[in-house]
């Protein structure tokens, strides 16, 4: 049986503001996060720009967060803050 290889990717975390949730988008998407929120400062009426990511959810068995793959998910970028992970 052939091994696939392992991709690697890196996620960046955001708390989703209406839901209360914490949701993971891929590093290289999270780019347009940052790109949206400088092109739309100061402005009270933001687009409804959506972004694919991943909500965290509660793992049971080692009592900690991981990030749900089963599930994909698209929310609106106007709703995102970033997560002080320090």
């Amino acid at each position: 049986m052939p091994t696939l290889p392992f991709k690697n990717v890196e996620h960046v975390v955001y708390e989703h503001q209406t839901e209360g949730r914490l949701v993971a988008i891929e590093k290289t998407e999270s780019k347009r996060v940052g790109v949206f929120f400088k092109a739309n400062k100061g402005k009270k009426s933001k687009p409804n720009e959506k972004i694919k990511g991943h909500w965290f959810i509660i793992d049971e068995e080692y009592n900690s967060l991981k990030i749900d793959f089963s599930q994909e998910v698209e929310v609106e970028i106007k709703e995102l803050e970033l997560f002080p992970l320090k």
